[in-house]
């Protein structure tokens, strides 16, 4: 059961690199963990959560960064520092009115880096459902399209009935893609502890 909670913290996403922006505006409980808010974070975007993810925040007591996601036995020695679990970790801990950004990278191949931007720390409104999408622009592309160059290069092709690989394209993106597309009310948030049951089971 969820505990309780009295304030709701408000986060834009920006995904970077990509002009015009894709980005998100979402609210959350105060309760939530770095995990609740990575399902947030892709239930808002579009992505399916079917590839790693960390957050690097500074540490507001010491000025240092730090890196939040799934640890492998605490300790990356690919990368040479100490992952925390983002499990563990409540957003209330690290996110301030001073230290209210983070980077949150989703799929190391494909190498998404969004900026996660505190942008105000609100009470409850009575009778609404957190977490809720409030606004956002564009849609996500594609889950294994390439990073920022594969998107790219996928847009050029579905943006020509011509191109000689525009029926394959098409039909591996699902039939239909509008980049312009997103509406913060066909949002749906899936509930983090299931899917972290679902993920680790």
């Amino acid at each position: 059961m969820r505990k309780r909670y009295k304030n709701i913290y408000q986060f834009k996403i920006i995904l970077k690199y990509i002009k015009p922006l894709i980005w998100r505006r979402i609210l959350v409980p105060e309760t939530y963990t770095f995990w609740d808010l990575h399902i947030a974070i892709q239930d808002a975007m579009g992505w399916t959560d079917s590839h790693l993810h960390e957050f690097a925040i500074i540490n507001p007591s010491n000025g240092r960064k730090v890196v939040i996601g799934i640890p492998d036995e605490g300790f990356d020695f690919d990368m040479g520092r100490t992952t925390l679990p983002d499990t563990k970790q409540k957003i209330s801990k690290w996110f301030t009115a001073q230290n209210d950004k983070a980077e949150y990278i989703y799929d190391f191949g494909d190498n998404w880096e969004h900026t996660v931007k505190l942008e105000k720390i609100l009470p409850r409104e009575k009778d609404v459902d957190y977490p809720l999408c409030i606004a956002g622009a564009r849609a996500c592309p594609p889950e294994d399209c390439g990073g920022i160059g594969g998107y790219a290069y996928f847009l050029d092709i579905i943006m020509d009935p011509d191109h000689k690989e525009y029926e394959e394209m098409l039909e591996w993106a699902g039939g239909d893609f509008d980049p312009e597309h997103f509406k913060p009310n066909e949002v749906c948030f899936d509930d983090p502890d299931d899917r972290f049951e679902y993920a680790f089971s």
